[in-house]
């Protein structure tokens, strides 16, 4: 579970209800029609976008954001440099026994064991990596729309609370509920746009990213495994892919 992201989630909600319980009652702050126009309509907006299968599928790839195990670098740097030691001592067929737990490195191996071209290993990962991202940019695509529809929706339902009390003016009990209506609604648009949509929706970016690095990681291991280049000079090559304190710390345990 990614801490981080349950955290400050909580933790901005948690700072708001209090700010609202000091303020007064916690009642003065709900209202169902605001609810319905902002939290409702939101959906409905962004349904309209997408067909029914992309706007229910961005629901699983949200879970990402708060569960979500990754291979750190340094293990699958680890991992193939000891498979292209393996590969260099007994051939490719030395990889089949090898177990390897990220599948989308299991997918390579097992191309060059069957024997596949270098070309055509190369073109097929490097297809999957960009369809990888690919689904998982669309998945934050759907809630960054849900955290532009959300404040436009705010705006509308205050626009609906300041007609009622315009026309009602003569009606003073018809007053409040009208500007309940009016700054409630500018207020849940502004709390699901920026506490819950448009975090989730970079956080969903950081994770596109990461893996994408991975996978590319793990590609350039696998072509350099096929092009039987030495282990030391495929590890020389993929910690280019880590930061310089972590490529300084991995050196530092070698010696």
């Amino acid at each position: 579970m990614d801490i981080a992201t349950l955290v400050g989630m909580l933790g901005a909600i948690g700072f708001i209800v209090m700010a609202m319980v000091q303020g007064g009652s916690i009642d003065m702050f709900i209202n169902v029609p605001s609810i319905l126009i902002v939290f409702c309509g939101s959906i409905f907006v962004v349904l309209s976008q997408y067909s029914l299968a992309q706007f229910l599928g961005a629901g699983k790839i949200a879970a990402k954001a708060f569960m979500f195990k990754i291979e750190a670098p340094e293990e699958l740097i680890q991992k193939v440099v000891e498979m292209a030691d393996a590969a260099r001592k007994g051939g490719f067929l030395a990889l089949e026994e090898a177990q390897i737990d990220n599948a989308f490195m299991q997918k390579g191996v097992d191309m060059l064991v069957d024997g596949h071209d270098v070309e055509v290993v190369r073109s097929t990962l490097a297809k999957d990596i960009s369809m990888t991202t690919e689904r998982h940019d669309f998945g934050a695509t759907i809630f960054k729309s849900l955290g532009d529809v959300a404040p436009a929706m705010g705006m509308i339902g205050t626009l609906i609370g300041l007609v009622a009390m315009l026309s009602n003016m003569d009606d003073p009990k018809s007053i409040g509920p009208a500007m309940a209506v009016a700054l409630l609604t500018t207020l849940y648009g502004a709390f699901l746009a920026n506490i819950i949509c448009l975090p989730i929706a970079f956080k969903l970016s950081v994770r596109a990213g990461e893996e994408k690095i991975n996978q590319s990681l793990v590609l350039d291991g696998i072509l350099g495994i096929a092009d039987g280049q030495n282990p030391r000079v495929i590890d020389g090559i993929l910690k280019s892919y880590l930061a310089e304190s972590k490529r300084a710390a991995e050196e530092g345990k070698e010696e």
